[in-house]
């Protein structure tokens, strides 16, 4: 196994590879799971294939990317979160995604604590997240990781997407 790229209580985040297809497709091939994810329907193999190589090349060019979410108390991928930049977006966007009957055991929130705690590790600035308005376990998520809710963003099709943002706090005896 490699490196963990961070580590929370339970969670060990680990770069994703190839082995992680039938993993991945667990997660995004659930249809309830990607109820909210980017066109609401599940991926099949081939697109998690392609977005393993998109990760990878993230990792090559910008040093992060998604990773996969190891439990360590049972070894086993209970989902994935990453930072990215969709559609060459200039700040990156925290992401996640669990498999289902690892809801509601604040797995969620720890990964994207984690993931903050890594973000501002990398030195990064800021990190946005966009929700679906009514997807309000994901506002709890974010707003429990420290995220702040933004304005309501339309979007092309007459839709809205709900916006959250993070800003690292200055560090103690830091020049402001």
């Amino acid at each position: 196994m490699s490196q963990p790229v961070f580590q929370t209580a339970r969670l060990d985040a680990r770069p994703i590879g190839a082995h992680d297809v039938d993993a991945m497709l667990a997660v995004y091939g659930d249809e309830t799971v990607v109820r909210y994810v980017a066109d609401g329907k599940p991926l099949d193999r081939p697109r998690c294939e392609h977005w393993v190589e998109v990760t990878l090349r993230n990792y090559a060019t910008r040093g992060y990317g998604m990773v996969a979410l190891v439990e360590r108390a049972t070894g086993s991928i209970v989902g994935f979160c990453g930072l990215v930049h969709p559609a060459g977006q200039v700040v990156p966007e925290i992401k996640y995604a669990l498999r289902r009957d690892c809801w509601g055991k604040g797995f969620a929130t720890e990964a994207a604590v984690g993931l903050l705690g890594h973000a501002r590790h990398l030195g990064l600035s800021e990190v946005i997240a966009t929700t679906d308005p009514e997807n309000e376990p994901s506002h709890r998520v974010l707003l429990k990781a420290g995220m702040a809710r933004g304005t309501l963003r339309r979007n092309e099709d007459g839709s809205f997407t709900q916006l959250f943002s993070w800003r690292p706090e200055p560090r103690a005896g830091a020049a402001p």
